[in-house]
């Protein structure tokens, strides 16, 4: 498999075990608990597969940047969280930093 498409499934997992970890209660539910325990586990290996033809600087890069802005992204439809004009200026600012990154990565 493409290993940029191993980021950004791996990324798209960040979003779900990081969003998730607001139904944990502290890790004190069981179901909740073990959903993100088992997305953030095949996140990293995801994650740790692709680096394998990757650079890790970019791979991890755009990971982050994928897991983070979804994250941000969950919280204003799940959590209710406010969506202002910054923080859509800025999540573009952050989509822009990912596209970036990836254009001008090299492999080897």
């Amino acid at each position: 498999m493409n290993s940029w498409i191993l980021v950004i499934i791996a990324g798209l997992l960040e979003v779900c075990w990081a969003t998730g970890l607001k139904s944990t209660h502290g890790f004190t539910r069981l179901w909740p608990s073990l959903f993100v325990v088992v997305t953030l586990i095949a996140s990293m290996w995801l994650l740790a597969a692709a680096v394998r033809n990757l650079p890790v600087g970019t791979a991890y890069a755009v990971w982050v940047g994928i897991g983070a802005g979804g994250a941000a992204l969950a919280a204003v439809i799940l959590h209710g969280e406010p969506f202002t004009l910054a923080r859509a200026f800025f999540l573009v600012l952050l989509l822009v930093a990912i596209v970036g990154l990836k254009m001008t990565g090299t492999s080897h």
